[in-house]
């Protein structure tokens, strides 16, 4: 329809797709003591989620956020008591800026949220045993103008993931600092 209307549209595909049913922004999964899965949350991953974007000029929330707007046309979660999702700016989500109206949390953990473990003790206690912070929001996609060939728009949605770098450092290089430390134990023990 948006195409019928001139308005430039196009569909968009995002692997590891996160459904965060509380809006904390991270997929929770709580387990006893023991391991087992205790089913508290109904947070979840799909193995893909499809959306529309279409591209506006926001003047209600400044031109920052022009550009790519996603609009959700299968919602499975209210807003504003309606199903509904969107627009919400693609500039918007790969900033961080959740705080939108238009759904932006939705969309943002749906590209990026957390995958967070917990070890719940008791209804008071529960400790973070594990995150993974890459594995939600992977090859969002659209298909190519004129070709059936992929095009990745990522980088659209998210910033890369850092990488994690291993360095050694020999014994010799911080021998000194240990030693100045143990003083420092010593001294005030």
């Amino acid at each position: 329809v948006l195409r019928c209307l001139g308005i430039p549209t196009r569909v968009i595909t995002n692997f590891n797709s996160a459904h965060d049913k509380n809006l904390n922004l991270s997929i929770d999964k709580y387990v006893d003591v023991s391991g087992n899965n205790l089913h508290l949350s109904e947070d979840s991953v799909w193995n893909f989620h499809v959306w529309n974007e279409s591209w506006f000029v926001r003047r209600d929330l400044g031109s920052f956020y022009d550009g790519w707007q996603v609009l959700d046309a299968t919602p499975q979660e209210k807003s504003k008591g309606i199903y509904q999702c969107g627009p919400a700016s693609t500039r918007a989500i790969k900033e961080g800026d959740v705080n939108l109206d238009y759904d932006s949390p939705f969309v943002f953990a749906a590209v990026n949220a957390d995958c967070v473990t917990w070890i719940r003790y008791s209804k008071k206690r529960k400790e973070r045993i594990y995150s993974d912070t890459r594995k939600i929001g992977k090859f969002i996609s659209t298909k190519a103008v004129g070709t059936n060939s992929r095009v990745d728009v990522t980088a659209n949605y998210k910033y890369p993931e850092v990488k994690e770098i291993s360095f050694k450092i020999s014994y010799s290089q911080y021998k000194s600092s240990l030693m100045d430390d143990r003083k420092i134990l010593v001294t005030a023990v």
